[in-house]
């Protein structure tokens, strides 16, 4: 479990600059989406022409009325195909000018990520996010199908997350108050990327403590012991993406894994712009 998550993580940079690129922003503004509606439209994009109440529900963590106010509206200026082939083509934009197509052993990674990305197809039971994306066609050009299979990768083990947060009674601002209680990421940009009033973050940090979740603004015993619990349940709920590599699949991912992740946060994908 450890290796697959591992795994999972170096590689997790080559997907998740896709939310911080200008790229992105710049080609999604080309269609008419101003603000956060380029990052709930793209994201969302696989299910069709998504609700908001669509979008609240499966992205599970934003303010309900943040993502209204940025999604209704939004599918009258472009289409989903529209929004999908903007988003490829910032993503490999993006890569590239990471030189991810440059480093070494580019077709073994894609070749094990797409195992794994395609063992996962067939778990797809309870995971609306991922199968939608799993739906859509693999790119030809190898870095867009590494960017496609960790995407894959990266719904799979978030649809299982939610799950996980559903089954412990966390809701999503729940568990962005406990996410910020172990300090890992600050407080204020989640509070400002979820867009979550500084009332209802304080009443929610109340609450928690009443559970016995959080002692101050940090996480109890009794708080770090659900936040353990809950990620080793994911960890498990990832792993059938993963078994198919088996143990020395996983630990070959791994280890190609790092210098990818590693180029996207030296090439500054992952910067706030």
């Amino acid at each position: 479990m450890n290796t697959a998550r591992a795994a999972w993580r170096r590689l997790e940079p080559v997907h998740g600059m896709i939310y911080f690129v200008p790229e992105g922003r710049l080609r999604y503004a080309d269609l008419g989406l101003s603000g956060r509606a380029g990052y709930f439209t793209s994201r969302s994009a696989a299910f069709g022409r998504a609700s908001a109440e669509l979008v609240i529900a499966t992205f599970y963590n934003f303010n309900p009325e943040f993502v209204r106010q940025a999604v209704d509206g939004a599918w009258n200026a472009t289409t989903p195909k529209q929004v999908l082939d903007a988003r490829y083509a910032a993503a490999g934009e993006a890569l590239r000018r990471a030189r991810i197509h440059e480093l070494p052993h580019l077709d073994e990674v894609v070749a094990l990520t797409r195992r794994a990305a395609e063992a996962a197809c067939e778990h797809a039971q309870g995971r609306p996010l991922f199968a939608a994306h799993a739906a859509l066609p693999w790119p030809e050009e190898p870095v867009l199908r590494l960017w496609h299979a960790q995407t894959l990768l990266r719904e799979f083990r978030g649809d299982g997350h939610v799950a996980c947060l559903l089954s412990e009674g966390v809701g999503g601002l729940e568990a962005l108050v406990l996410h910020a209680a172990t300090g890992e990421v600050p407080a204020g940009f989640l509070k400002a990327s979820r867009a979550w009033p500084e009332t209802e973050w304080a009443d929610t940090q109340e609450r928690l403590r009443e559970r016995g979740l959080l002692d101050g603004d940090a996480l109890s015993p009794e708080g770090v012991l659900l936040r353990r619990h809950i990620e080793d349940r994911t960890d498990r709920l990832a792993l059938p993406a993963y078994a198919a590599l088996g143990d020395a699949g996983c630990e070959r991912l791994a280890e190609l894994a790092e210098p990818f992740g590693r180029a996207v946060i030296e090439a500054g994908l992952l910067e706030l712009g």
